[in-house]
């Protein structure tokens, strides 16, 4: 999986109005929590962020908070309701050794051959979380539609990759080819 360094500072905790004038500067109030690492307060720049933010791909972040690296994913963002604007993210410690949990983005490959006889492809998720040591995350999941028939479905229980585990839901729908008018004619004649 790619990595991305973010470069961050220490900020004070305790007070709004401390969090208000990092806002201001541009910056986003940040925590890095996790297992052996004690919280961390910072701020990164909100142009930065934004590269984390603004892409449908997954990284591992290499956070440098005053000099010091930690290994990182990122796990939750907080929006200001009418600007849109990050106004607080989490961060989630790692390490190369043990399982990381991440939700990674999907790559449906190929013409579905209900789609060739009339029907409409409906995709219900872009990204599936997985679970895999460092090493082992890729940076999409590929799927391959080709043999998808009209009115048939793929779903995260039919789905396997090596040395990972699927974390999500074995019910949960990626992507289905619907009837349509043209499909139903189709049929009839």
């Amino acid at each position: 999986m790619k990595h991305l360094t973010i470069n961050g500072q220490v900020r004070q905790t305790g007070r709004k109005a401390d969090v208000k004038s990092i806002r201001r500067e541009g910056k986003v109030p940040c925590v890095l929590y996790g297992q052996g690492v004690e919280n961390i307060s910072f701020a990164v720049d909100a142009k930065e962020f934004m590269n984390i933010t603004h892409t449908p791909a997954s990284y591992i972040i290499d956070l440098v908070i005053d000099g010091k690296q930690y290994l990182a994913v990122f796990h939750d963002v907080q929006y200001h309701p009418l600007t849109d604007e990050a106004i607080h993210a989490d961060f989630l410690a790692v390490s190369a050794d043990k399982p990381i949990v991440i939700d990674v983005p999907l790559h449906i490959v190929g013409h579905a051959e209900g789609v060739k006889q009339g029907g409409k492809l409906v995709v219900s998720a872009r990204k599936l979380r997985i679970c895999g040591l460092m090493e082992n995350l890729p940076d999409d999941l590929t799927i391959d539609i080709t043999d998808l028939k009209l009115g048939k479905q793929i779903s995260a229980g039919d789905l396997s990759f090596e040395n990972i585990q699927i974390v999500t839901h074995k019910t949960a729908l990626i992507c289905a080819i619907k009837a349509t008018r043209n499909s139903a004619a189709a049929a009839k004649e």
